[in-house]
Parts: C-alpha cells; structure tokens; sequence
C-alpha cells in the first residue's frame, strides 16, 4: 500500500509552508506529494496568505525535491486551456526530472470561479473529455509530427505537440462517483483511477464500475491503479486524535467514521479494509500543516505496517 500525502493549500498556506510538507514527506519515506487546485477557501477557513497556483508550486517543488512524485488532485479543467496545461505539465516533468503526475478533473467550485473572473461553462464534463484527448494526444505524438484535434469546445491545427515530457507517459489520474461517464472516462484515459471521501462499501461498488467500463473497452481492468482520498487525523492515544481534530475544526468519532482516525492500529486496520476492495493507494488528506509531528506519527507508526 502506497501512502501520498494530499494537502489543501487553498484553506491557507504559502509556497515555503507547502515546501517543508513536501520535504517531510520525501524524508520520511512518503511516495509522493500531492495538493488540490483550489484558489478560494472553504468552510470557515481565512485562506491566509492567500492561494497558490497548483502548478507553479509543483515546478518549485520539483526543483527541491529529488525522489518523491508530484501531483495534482485534482487539476481543475476549467482554470487552462488543454494545449497550455499540456506544456505546463510536460515543463514541470522535465524540472523534475520524470516525476509528476497529474489528476485532471471538471472544476466544480462555482464560486472561486465568480471570485477570479474564470469561466464557469455548463458542459464541463465533454470539456473535460475533450482535454483529456488533446493533452495525451500531444504527449503521445512523434516527435517531428503534428497534431491536431477539431472538437466542439477546442480545436488545435497542426501543433508541434512540443515539449515533450521526460517519462514516456505522465500518469493520468481520473476520480469521482459519477456512476456511468467517470468510469467511462477512466477506462478510456486513466492509468490511475481516484475515489476520494467514500466509504469501503461505495469504493468497492464504484471500482466495480470502473473495471467493468474498462473490460468493456477492451481493456485489462488491472492495468489502472486504484486509490482512495481521505482525512487523516492520528494520535498516539485518544487525547491526541480529539486534539488533532479539533485542530482542523473536526470531531474525533466522525473523522472515525468518514476518514482514517485514530490510534495507529486503527489506522492501519481501516486501510486493510480499503485494500480489500482492490485499492492499493491512499492519499492522506493532511489539513493542519504545520503539524510535522503528526506525519512523523504516521510514518513510524502506521506506514511502517503497511510496506
């Protein structure tokens, strides 16, 4: 079982802040480093100092780390234009020297929308089906050949397809609970399929989808990985989970119940029962970032269990 941790940049932390999660997560053994790509808060949060840019933040990082992978859960497909994601992406890989990965997704956050002036179309799936065509089409094309796309949302006419990535495929991530598109999609697309905040019965019944849309295309169904997203909240014993919750603005028993809580062993016996389901990736969603205890807790306690 892989363990990334997933941070929220967008409730409140800088690029420095996101830098020394990240080198954290490359010390203590963590497989990768993954954030959202958000630019308005959520809930209560202030959002102070602001929001960074999912992808400069990963290009940084990409020159300031060396083992781990870097990614996005995931990139909203309404904040770029697929031909210009597509460079960023392959640009960023290069920097790091063939680590990244990206999760691309519709956009759904209406209202940072309004607040920074971003398109906010109706049809964002078929968008999104139509960038996820163009952005692996002009990773894939040969060097020296041209591509283009002519679609109902974009339309490119003979593009170098340049630059080109360091790895011959950036792994693509696709996640959600939509029951027929989503797994459509990934069967179609996806090396990695993503089902962030479900419960084990609904992972098990949503991968169920997605393996079956795959054999439907054709596809070996263990060709994708399959991985979950979920809050971590940790502690050596009960006083320190119920502190740690209440840190993020949570209760202890409905972190329990919705997310990974709890003393290591807990911990460790949840995600055995997400691994029952097929799933042999989680994203710890890591709220309070200034806590590097609580990371250090989880590397000696619980990801030390699971390799």
């Amino acid at each position: 079982m892989d363990l990334r941790i997933f941070t929220e940049p967008q409730q409140g932390a800088d690029y420095d802040t996101l830098l020394t999660v990240a080198k954290a997560t490359e010390d203590l053994g963590f497989d990768a480093f993954f954030r959202s790509d958000h630019y308005l808060s959520m809930g209560s949060a202030d959002g102070l100092p602001g929001p960074t840019d999912a992808w400069i933040t990963l290009a940084g990082l990409a020159r300031e780390t060396r083992r781990i992978r870097l990614g996005t859960l995931m990139t909203a497909g309404t904040f770029r234009l697929p031909g210009v994601l597509a460079i960023q992406v392959a640009q960023v890989d290069q920097m790091s020297g063939g680590r990244i990965e990206l999760g691309l997704g519709a956009g759904w956050f209406e209202e940072e929308h309004r607040a920074y002036g971003i398109p906010f179309p109706k049809e964002k799936f078929a968008r999104l089906e139509e960038q996820l065509a163009i952005v692996t089409g002009l990773w894939s094309t040969e060097t020296g050949k041209k591509f283009s796309y002519e679609g109902t949302h974009y339309q490119l006419t003979d593009s170098p397809a340049l630059p080109k990535p360091v790895q011959s495929r950036i792994p693509v991530l696709i996640g959600g609970h939509g029951a027929v598109r989503t797994p459509r999609l990934a069967a179609q697309y996806a090396d990695e399929f993503n089902l962030p905040f479900a419960s084990v019965e609904d992972t098990e019944r949503q991968f169920g989808r997605v393996r079956e849309a795959a054999r439907e295309a054709g596809r070996d169904a263990d060709d994708l990985v399959y991985s979950n997203a979920l809050v971590v909240c940790v502690g050596k014993d009960d006083a320190e989970v119920a502190r740690r919750a209440a840190a993020i603005g949570r209760e202890a028993d409905e972190l329990r119940a919705n997310g990974l809580a709890g003393s290591p062993a807990e911990v460790v016996d949840k995600i055995g029962r997400y691994a029952a389901t097929g799933s042999s990736r989680v994203y710890l969603q890591v709220l309070d970032l200034d806590d590097l205890d609580h990371l250090e807790l989880i590397s000696s306690q619980v990801q030390s269990q699971l390799s």
